[in-house]
């Protein structure tokens, strides 16, 4: 790419407040970017940071021809700024996938960005042979993030897909239906063995910070003794994460260079994986 456009990727990380998680989340990405050749901004704030502040430094990064990719980490220090600020940035560098303009675009399966955990989990099933065409899903969460972007991906590869949460009814007996068991709901070993099915395929989406360290949704040491393949954390699926990141944002600077006719490819990613590539 520096020899067909001259200069490598870059992906701009805007980071407000002192969240240490989100600290250690930045560095990992920074750290990714320098081993993928890819050139890393980071807009480091204060966690007393004004909207305005965070619209103007968006904005900046925005008419950036150098950066590719803007992500803003969250949580920001004001939950309720977070809508506001996601949609500031430009549709073609919200690498992250989480603008309404490319949430369209996955539902409707047109070109665009999609969002790195759930396109993740897809490239890990897919890596793993995990058969998903006419095979039972269920994506336990609900959110604009995880389950929502993953219940349509799945749907994507011809599985027939549920999307359940806190407030199923006879939740353990909806996921022991699953041949394939996605969850992201944020609670820490909340899905037991017992609500496994032997031999299915289970994605553990959460990271959950306790005593006893980072713990998933999903009660691993148990469930592992029943499923056929299933994601540690941490570990699993968080590297995935980060590795999409960087594909999304090699995707965006192709565009932006002129080596793509189109923005992106909502299979890219996917296919790459596949091919081995």
């Amino acid at each position: 790419m520096v020899r067909r456009g001259g200069r490598p990727p870059g992906l701009a990380v805007v980071l407000a407040g002192d969240d240490p998680a989100s600290h250690i989340y930045v560095s990992n990405k920074e750290k990714a970017c320098q081993e993928a050749g890819i050139r890393s901004f980071a807009r480091r704030l204060p966690a007393s940071v004004s909207l305005n502040q965070l619209l103007d430094t968006v904005g900046e990064l925005n008419a950036d021809p150098a950066v590719d990719g803007i992500l803003v980490q969250l949580p920001l220090p004001e939950p309720a700024m977070e809508t506001e600020v996601l949609q500031a940035i430009l549709p073609e560098k919200d690498v992250d996938g989480f603008h309404p303009v490319n949430g369209g675009r996955l539902l409707a399966g047109v070109a665009g960005f999609l969002p790195c955990t759930p396109t993740g989990i897809i490239a890990l099933l897919r890596h793993a042979n995990v058969p998903l065409a006419g095979q039972r899903a269920v994506v336990v969460g609900r959110s604009n993030i995880v389950g929502k972007p993953a219940a349509l991906l799945l749907l994507r590869e011809h599985a027939t897909v549920t999307v359940a949460h806190s407030r199923t009814r006879d939740l353990p007996e909806l996921c022991r239906s699953a041949d394939v068991l996605v969850v992201a709901i944020g609670r820490p070993q909340f899905i037991r063995a017992e609500a496994i099915r032997p031999g299915a395929a289970v994605v553990d989406v959460g990271i959950n910070r306790t005593d006893n360290g980072i713990v998933g949704d999903v009660e691993f040491t148990k469930a592992r003794e029943v499923a056929g393949w299933i994601t540690p954390v941490p570990g699993g699926v968080g590297p995935m994460t980060i590795a999409m990141l960087l594909e999304n944002t090699v995707l965006a600077a192709r565009w932006h260079l002129g080596l793509d006719p189109q923005l992106g490819n909502p299979l890219a990613v996917l296919e790459s994986v596949q091919g081995g590539q």
